[in-house]
């Protein structure tokens, strides 16, 4: 009877502990997205949503704060201001302007108060910079990025306006000395001259403007856009060729290029041979990488030791989405026939009138949760510098594991405790 009752116990607990193993695996999953691969994830496509809150903050910031740009109406007349950029926590802005000798498509930075107080010039005098929507603040606001390139005015041999041996000395008492005006904060910034090269790089400097340094150095590739990681530790950039930089603006399109990760100390790190147009974006936890060429989009692992990716073919979803767009805004679409050409798969492909007008590459992504990304499509062209839109839609992804890999995640946590 004993040895019966001892076999029970021994039956019951091994019951208990394969109820546990069993409770243990039932809901086996990644413990937030930034676990799953890029390659192990799956979506859901939204087509035509409302547009992003994030979409109208952006556009609000391209607005010039009031206190800057009444600086520049009283002491800067002659300097054009043409935009600011406020810092993270609000206390100081960067002021992008060009003088009359700044060459057309650059600018200059200075650093300002957020009261409207000049503070110091940023740039040395051989560097000018490019790309104005590129300037950005870290998250932290302990850093900020912008490309640049090589000034196009600056001569390393030039000479003070004015010979200190010419300037003529007052013979009088310290008391008769009339007191002279302030050099505006426009003078040339007594800053050291550092690398600069003949095609666009990116450049990081401090909170106060100080430490500036190439972060790139790949001089013949033309770094055109960037994003910092929300934890600050990586940005994301495109970077081409001169020659395909040349090629694409001859035919008025916007610029692509090769998605890349660069650390803050310098590495790089190339995603993907394949050009890309939509500029990249990081996901919340700065897990990934987004960008997206003509109707695929494109999401990678952004960690060091990762080299997986995903491509998310996007064009049956978005054909028949823009189907039943014309359809429903007819008189629309029938007023702007002939307004564009339409630019899904090769940019520049003419207008097929079996595609629905509305039908486009994308061409913005914004990843606002950990799960969904937002997409933006539209026919887009480069006129005198300056984008031209139509039909601009968004839609969204919905993002998920895989149900394979969930089973997967029970099936290695069973044989583990096996």
């Amino acid at each position: 009877m004993p040895l019966l009752f001892a076999g029970t116990l021994i039956a019951l607990a091994l019951f208990a502990a394969g109820c546990r193993e069993m409770e243990g695996t039932k809901g086996v999953r990644p413990r937030t997205m930034g676990d799953v691969p890029a390659e192990r994830l799956a979506y859901r496509f939204e087509a035509d949503i409302e547009a992003p809150e994030a979409v109208s903050r952006s556009e609000e910031a391209t607005e010039k704060l009031p206190s800057i740009q009444m600086d520049f109406e009283v002491r800067r007349k002659d300097d054009a201001l043409l935009r600011t950029i406020p810092s993270p926590d609000g206390h100081r802005a960067l002021a992008l302007y060009a003088t009359a000798e700044t060459p057309e498509g650059e600018f200059l930075i200075d650093l300002y108060s957020a009261e409207g107080l000049f503070l110091r010039n940023i740039l040395p005098p051989n560097l000018s910079c490019a790309f104005a929507p590129a300037v950005a603040w870290s998250p932290d606001g302990q850093s900020i990025a912008f490309i640049g390139r090589k000034s196009l005015v600056f001569q390393s041999d030039q000479q003070p306006a004015v010979p200190f041996d010419d300037v003529p000395t007052i013979d009088a008492e310290p008391n008769d000395i009339p007191i002279m005006p302030s050099p505006p904060s426009t003078v040339a910034p007594l800053i050291s001259p550092i690398a600069v090269f003949s095609t666009e790089q990116i450049y990081v400097c401090d909170r106060d403007g100080f430490n500036l340094r190439p972060l790139t150095t790949r001089d013949g590739l033309v770094y055109f856009t960037l994003a910092w990681a929300p934890d600050g530790r990586a940005l994301a950039a495109l970077a081409c060729k001169e020659a395909e930089w040349e090629a694409r603006s001859a035919e008025n399109l916007p610029p692509s290029g090769r998605p890349r990760i660069i650390q803050t100390d310098g590495r790089e790190r190339l995603l993907d041979d394949q050009l890309a147009e939509a500029p990249p974006v990081w996901s919340p936890d700065s897990s990934k990488v987004a960008t997206a060429s003509a109707t695929n989009v494109t999401i990678y692992d952004a960690a060091p030791d990762a080299l997986t990716g995903a491509r998310v073919p996007l064009g049956d979803s978005l054909l028949n989405a823009s189907a039943r767009f014309d359809e429903t805004h007819k008189p629309q679409s029938a007023n702007n026939q002939t307004a564009t050409t339409n630019g899904a798969g090769a940019a520049a492909e003419p207008q097929t009138s079996s595609l629905p007008l509305s039908f486009n590459p994308v061409v913005r992504l914004e990843w606002t949760a950990p799960e969904i990304l937002l997409v933006q499509t539209g026919f887009v062209r480069i006129f005198a510098g300056e984008p031209v839109s139509r039909y601009p839609r968004w839609h969204a992804l919905h993002l998920s594991p895989q149900a394979v890999l969930l089973s997967e995640a029970i099936l290695r946590a069973s044989v583990k405790r096996v």
